[in-house]
């Protein structure tokens, strides 16, 4: 899960980046985003609205995953940077891994290389930059 720095927290939370935000759009998921003050973490949040499908078990398993993979991913967003998915089909929640890794590699990128476009510098991930090998001697 997510740290809760890099949550959307309040009912508005969302509302600022569907009024000024940018989007692209994937086969299955479609991704908005707008930029805030840099000192700040960068915010993410996951959409799946009762239309992709009625249980909230399946529901909660695609928000699930998709955050996992945002977590996990080599590049994350700038700071200041608020980040929604919206997932409009039901095909995610049986989609392979690796095809759902890469398509939501594909979204974060055009999302950190719009940001970046606009003056904000990515952020490597901490797990990815630590040094493996010296925890693997001891």
């Amino acid at each position: 899960m997510l740290a809760q720095a890099h949550r959307f927290h309040g009912y508005g939370s969302l509302r600022g980046v569907y009024q000024r935000g940018q989007g692209f759009r994937g086969s299955l998921i479609s991704v908005k985003f707008a930029t805030r003050d840099p000192r700040k973490a960068y915010r993410v949040a996951v959409v799946v609205s009762k239309k992709v499908h009625k249980s909230a078990v399946v529901r909660n398993r695609i928000r699930r995953r998709v955050y996992e993979l945002v977590r996990t991913a080599d590049d994350q967003p700038a700071p200041g940077t608020d980040v929604v998915f919206t997932v409009f089909s039901e095909q995610v929640a049986d989609l392979e891994a690796s095809k759902l890794k890469t398509m939501i590699n594909e979204l974060l990128q055009k999302v950190i290389n719009q940001a970046t476009a606009s003056g904000q510098t990515p952020v490597k991930h901490a797990i990815v930059d630590l040094d493996i090998s010296k925890k693997e001697e001891k």
